[in-house]
C-alpha cells in the first residue's frame, strides 16, 4: 500500500507522520470507555480491574498492578510485562509502542510520552505528529514525578530518581537523575534476592 492508500491510522502504526482523523476515532472512544470503567472500579474489585486492564492493554502481565487514576491513549500500544506495580497517576501517550518490563516499579505521576511533533510552524498548526517508542526494561524503577520523552529505552536494573526527565537512552544498572537524566553512579551487580538491602 503507498502513501497515497494508506490510512492515517496505519501511518501512525507504520511509526510515520499523521494526522488524527476518523480511522483513528474508533481505538479512542475504545480506550476512554474501558478507561471510565478501569478508573470507576471500586477498590475491592481488583479482578474486575485486571480483566478491563487486559482488553484495554496490548499485554498485561501476571501479578502485575497499575493503580487508579491511569490514563493512555489507545492502550492497545502499550505491553506490561509480569509483577510489575504501577502508582497512582501514570500517563502513558502510547502513540507509538510502549513497552514496560517484568519486576518494574512505577512511582506516582509518572508521564511516558511518545508523541513528537514538528518544528515548523505550518506542519504543526496542520496538526501532523508523529511517535518514537518507549523501552523500559526489567527490574527499572522510575520515582515519582519521572519524565520519559520519545525514543528513550532504559535498561534493566535502572533507578531513575524522582523528578527527572528522561531524553536519552540510560544504560543497564545504573542511577540516573535530573533535568536532563545524567547517570551519577553504576549499581553493583547483584542476583541474590536472599541479600538484605544497603540501607542509607
Amino acid at each position: 500500500m503507498n502513501d497515497a492508500t494508506r490510512s492515517m491510522r496505519g501511518r501512525m502504526l507504520a511509526g510515520e507522520p499523521y494526522v488524527f482523523d476518523e480511522s483513528l476515532s474508533e481505538d479512542t472512544r475504545r480506550c476512554r470507555e474501558l478507561l471510565h470503567r478501569i478508573n470507576e472500579a471500586a477498590p475491592d474489585e481488583d479482578d474486575e480491574r485486571d480483566a478491563l486492564l487486559r482488553e484495554l492493554l496490548g499485554a498485561f502481565g501476571t501479578g502485575s498492578n497499575i493503580r487508579q487514576p491511569f490514563h493512555c491513549e489507545y492502550g492497545f500500544q502499550l505491553h506490561v510485562g509480569d509483577r510489575t506495580f504501577v502508582n497512582v497517576g501514570l500517563v502513558c501517550l502510547d502513540v507509538a509502542r510502549v513497552t514496560i518490563g517484568d519486576d518494574v516499579q512505577i512511582g506516582p505521576g509518572v508521564q511516558l510520552l511518545t508523541p513528537t511533533h514538528p518544528l515548523e510552524p505550518g506542519p504543526r498548526r496542520a496538526r501532523w505528529e508523529s511517535a518514537e517508542p518507549i523501552t523500559i526494561g526489567d527490574n527499572v524503577w522510575l520515582g515519582g514525578g519521572v519524565i520519559v520523552c520519545p525514543g528513550v529505552t532504559i535498561g534493566r536494573d535502572t533507578v531513575v530518581g524522582a523528578g527527572s526527565v528522561v531524553i536519552r537512552d540510560l544504560p543497564p544498572g545504573v542511577v540516573a537523575v535530573g533535568n536532563p537524566a545524567r547517570v551519577v553512579r553504576r549499581l553493583p551487580d547483584d542476583d541474590d534476592e536472599q541479600t538484605p538491602p544497603t540501607t542509607q
